[in-house]
């Protein structure tokens, strides 16, 4: 009589469970490696910043050039966190925008300086917006903010999914006095290699700094992730004036 051999079959379905969950596990903290979430204001890494470190030549910026703070700010152009915290109006996302009164009081007064950077992770539409950002800033610097804010007044769902492609940044272009669109999208199109340099060295940099998603602020020696309060940013602002 042969000897009888164990039945593991009953054993197959929840291994192959717990493997399936670590295999997502592991994928799913490649993931956040690479870029995380936008959101709400999260918990600070602890990486050492300081406003000085951050390379600001060359980027867009609004405020005096010689103000005495500046703010370096990481965005998407697909980031609903990083609408609600410049123009607001997002559903589920209920803070008050924090950027147009920076802008009155701070920004048009002299004392602060706004310089954008780029982290780009939504999809194609935030690479494209990008592109078209260095864009704006190199032939149109006086209408920068103008055609950010309508970007921004324009954004739909997250990702690629309405607008955000080229045509419709070359629509809403053609809405704004005094750019050129079809000059705009000629330069964007001859200078595509050298703005998506820039692009992938801001995103680098902000992630070197602990910068896990959008938007993320650094301002004197803090550095301020997520969509917040004016509070945190007044906080964070008014010891270095």
């Amino acid at each position: 009589m042969q000897p009888t051999t164990p039945d593991y079959s009953k054993l197959y379905v929840p291994a192959a469970i717990v493997i399936a969950g670590v295999i997502i596990g592991i994928f799913a903290m490649v993931g956040l490696s690479k870029g995380g979430p936008s959101g709400a204001g999260g918990t600070q890494p602890n990486v050492a910043v300081d406003i000085k470190d951050v390379k600001i030549a060359g980027d867009p910026f609004i405020g005096k050039e010689n103000a005495p703070v500046t703010i370096a700010y990481w965005s998407d152009y697909q980031c609903p966190y990083c609408k609600a915290v410049e123009i607001g109006g997002v559903q589920g996302i209920n803070i008050t925008p924090a950027i147009p009164t920076l802008i009155k009081e701070y920004v048009d007064t002299g004392k602060v300086k706004i310089v954008f950077k780029d982290y780009p992770f939504l999809g194609q539409d935030s690479i494209t917006a990008a592109l078209y950002e260095h864009s704006i800033w190199k032939l149109y610097p006086t209408k920068f903010y103008t055609w950010r804010e309508a970007m921004f007044k324009a954004q739909d769902d997250e990702g690629d999914q309405g607008f955000g492609d080229e045509a419709s940044i070359i629509a809403l272009i053609k809405t704004i006095p005094g750019i050129d669109a079809a000059k705009v999208k000629a330069d964007v199109a001859a200078n595509t290699a050298k703005y998506q340099e820039q692009i992938d060295a801001d995103r680098a940099e902000g992630a070197s700094f602990g910068i896990q998603g959008t938007p993320g602020f650094i301002t004197g020696k803090k550095l301020i992730p997520g969509a917040v309060e004016l509070a945190t940013f007044k906080d964070a602002i008014d010891p270095q004036l």
